[in-house]
């Protein structure tokens, strides 16, 4: 759907594929769509739908009068033979912008046309609808089969803009009308936030044939992406609260200039159609006047706002190419069914379009300037209407249409640049709402000697658990590996664990570490070719969450992924999976994963193993903060913070936080972050599992398991996957 009235042109191969034979579906169609935006105007009265709320939006009689103008105009006037114009006077009154057509009565005027009255406009489209059913009967060209269908999506883009425009009028009335009190609203995600990375590379965007499109959506073509990671979730009106409160709306380095000027000229503070009251901040929509419920994605901003509070949440808005190559992942939610998604992208020509000849031609290619790309589709999206090629535009400042945010960023990790993706990691943590910071990065020098430290506590007993296991089960798992195989540890720290599996299993030829932290990486590499010189050991310092390859010294080798620890646990659900998937891409499809997992128990247990008496996790968590300040020349004060730690039930995870214990300014990263005394820095989660649940897990990212051992209480369970 397009702002301005009309939709651009049916794609051209797509004529091609269109059969005579069609034109028996055509009747049913043209009828049921016609009927929808009859009923789309039931509930409202004559002057409701006379009215015009601003110069963008047009009168819901006129949506129904031009979008039956359309039929007249480019279908009944040159097709049917003996069809009689309604009246001569509604081409200028219902044409838009069709400039080969004729004269057109002004947009912004369309709301003082009291004549024709609706009664008249209804008289007007059951002419024309009786007159269409009749063309529909003959045996029509391929041409006109496009054509027709062109014409349906058209008046598809008007159900939506009616919707959209009827919500500017009654929010202007101080009567707060509902249009339907019972408007079905829109729905939370069902899962938690996740950045769900994608490798980029060359793929393909557009539309390439079969089915409808508009002529804008294509030619399909190929792009180039660099890795980059996007958000599983629409950003929450929670989350734009929290924007709000940090002075979103009156922090100029968070604008672009011009949305800057927007903000002052036209005094925004919130999303179009919120309302401060007594209660709280209110949302006017289409079932009226409701409480601003933090779960749901915020709707109602503009591209401005959105790359405002991007800038803010330490992010960036998604590419068009980088949201359509994602469309269809499992672990993307929200993708079509709540508001549009503002994208960076200003709204141009895919490579090669070209303009069709004629009138039905010409609204596309002349708009393609000065306004911004949006993809996916809304709740108010007439069913089947969108696609992952379609390409919504609007101009910058817009914020009448239902337009949220899904956010983006690099994935530098992955593009190898270690150091670039701690600074972003770090700028995206504590830049945002509720501040976090990947656990992954816990682990330096000293991160990794504290964890070792950790492992050998009365009260973490994962590790103890685990190695005990792993004593009594290694002849059996030392059964299930090749002779010749590479064992490739993921988060390798010191490889303490990795020993029994290397002792029960001599026929591994291969070692391969991968670490994030290079001293941990190279000591235990040194250790291992001590202990085992029979043993080729091939050391990767990479983020092993973000590795494509094993590099070519492995090449060929059946080779078993190893991955104790539970560190599975630190990845929320959706990312786990994502993981997950990522490690059988790396290993091979007849690999082997070794998996340890730790499994769910009292809350006792839980929180003593990550908040022990003698301070060490304390320390280890603290020891984030001391890496920014090395690192990345920060001047962060560790008495400023405290260490916590607690079971989730609802989550299913220990939480480890940092307290914030006083208000304070610090820097680093060259970026200055305000701490408020009480919010905290969520550094970790370790998620505990059932066996069932992480089977089921492990079979959404493509594994099945093979063997699953389980060791006394506490409980932990180490699985072979395949």
């Amino acid at each position: 759907m397009a702002p301005h009235d009309d939709a651009p042109l049916l794609e051209n191969d797509t004529k091609t594929n269109l059969s005579s034979a069609r034109a028996k579906d055509f009747s049913g169609r043209y009828t049921a769509i016609r009927q929808a935006s009859v009923d789309l105007a039931a509930p409202l009265s004559a002057e409701d739908q006379a009215a015009q709320a601003m110069p963008d939006a047009s009168p819901t009689k006129w949506h129904l009068a031009h979008t039956t103008w359309f039929w007249e105009t480019f279908l009944l006037k040159p097709q049917l033979a003996g069809y009689v114009e309604f009246d001569p006077a509604f081409g200028y009154l219902f044409n838009s912008y069709y400039e080969a057509v004729g004269a057109r009565h002004p947009r912004p005027a369309r709301g003082l046309l009291t004549r024709p009255s609706v009664a008249q406009i209804m008289a007007y489209r059951a002419h024309v609808d009786e007159a269409m059913l009749r063309l529909l009967r003959e045996d029509l060209p391929p041409a006109t089969l496009a054509l027709i269908d062109l014409g349906l999506a058209h008046e598809e883009q008007h159900q939506e803009l009616v919707l959209m425009d009827i919500l500017s009028l009654f929010a202007l009335n101080p009567l707060q009308p509902a249009y339907r009190s019972a408007w079905a609203g829109f729905q939370p995600a069902s899962r938690d936030l996740a950045m769900v990375a994608f490798d980029g590379g060359r793929v393909s965007i557009g539309h390439g044939g079969g089915g409808f499109a508009f002529d804008n959506e294509g030619p399909r073509h190929e792009t180039l992406l660099r890795p980059y990671r996007l958000a599983s979730r629409l950003v929450t009106n929670g989350e734009w609260l929290a924007f709000m409160a940090d002075g979103g709306y009156r922090r100029a380095e968070f604008w672009l200039s011009d949305g800057w000027a927007m903000v002052q000229s036209q005094g925004w503070t919130a999303p179009e159609y919120w309302r401060q009251t007594d209660d709280g901040w209110s949302a006017f929509d289409l079932s009226g006047l409701r409480p601003v419920d933090p779960a749901q994605p915020v709707r109602h901003v503009s591209y401005y706002e959105a790359a405002a509070y991007a800038a803010w949440a330490g992010k960036r808005l998604p590419t068009e190419a980088e949201w359509e190559a994602a469309a269809g992942h499992p672990d993307l939610e929200q993708m079509a069914d709540e508001v549009w998604q503002w994208t960076a992208s200003a709204y141009s020509p895919h490579p090669g379009f070209v303009s069709a000849p004629g009138a039905v031609g010409e609204y596309n290619g002349k708009f393609m300037v000065g306004q911004m790309v949006l993809k996916g589709g809304a709740r108010i999206t007439p069913p089947g209407h969108t696609r992952p090629s379609y390409r919504n535009f609007f101009y910058p400042h817009q914020r009448w249409m239902f337009s949220g945010v899904r956010l983006a960023e690099d994935d530098v990790a992955a593009a190898g640049d270690a150091e670039g993706a701690f600074r972003a990691d770090v700028i995206a943590g504590l830049s945002a709402p509720r501040k976090t910071l990947p656990a992954k990065w816990f682990y330096d020098a000293r991160g990794s000697d504290l964890f070792e430290d950790i492992t050998r506590l009365a009260e973490y007993y994962p590790t103890r658990q685990e190695a005990a296991l792993l004593r009594r089960i290694a002849p059996e798992v030392a059964a299930a590996i090749p002779s010749g195989a590479t064992l490739v540890e993921l988060g390798s720290g010191a490889s303490v664990k990795t020993r029994l599996v290397l002792d029960a299993a001599p026929q591994i030829a291969t070692y391969a570490p991968i670490d994030i932290s290079a001293s941990a990486l190279e000591a235990a590499a040194a250790a291992i070719r001590a202990d085992y010189p029979h043993l080729t050991v091939t050391p990767l310092e990479r983020d092993f969450t973000a590795a494509d390859d094993l590099g070519d010294a492995l090449t060929g080798a059946s080779r078993i992924g190893f991955f104790p620890g539970s560190t599975i646990g630190n990845f929320a659900p959706a990312e786990a999976v994502a993981l997950l998937q990522r490690i059988r891409g790396l290993l091979g499809p007849e690999s082997l994963l070794l998996i340890g997992v730790d499994l769910a128990k009292d809350a006792a247990t839980l929180e003593a193993a990550y908040d022990d008496a003698a301070g060490v996790t304390a320390a280890f968590n603290l020891n984030l903060l001391a890496r920014i300040n090395r690192e990345l020349d920060g001047d962060l004060d560790l008495q400023d913070f405290a260490h916590r730690a607690a079971w989730n039930r609802l989550e299913g995870r220990v939480e480890m936080h940092l307290e914030v214990l006083r208000s304070h300014r610090a820097h680093a990263a060259g970026r200055t972050f305000e701490f408020v005394a009480g919010e905290t820095i969520h550094t970790e989660n370790s998620y505990k599992f059932t066996v069932e649940g992480f089977s089921g897990l492990a079979a959404r990212a493509g594994w099945k398991v093979r063997r699953t051992w389980v060791s006394p209480a506490p409980e932990f369970a180490v699985l072979l996957l395949g």
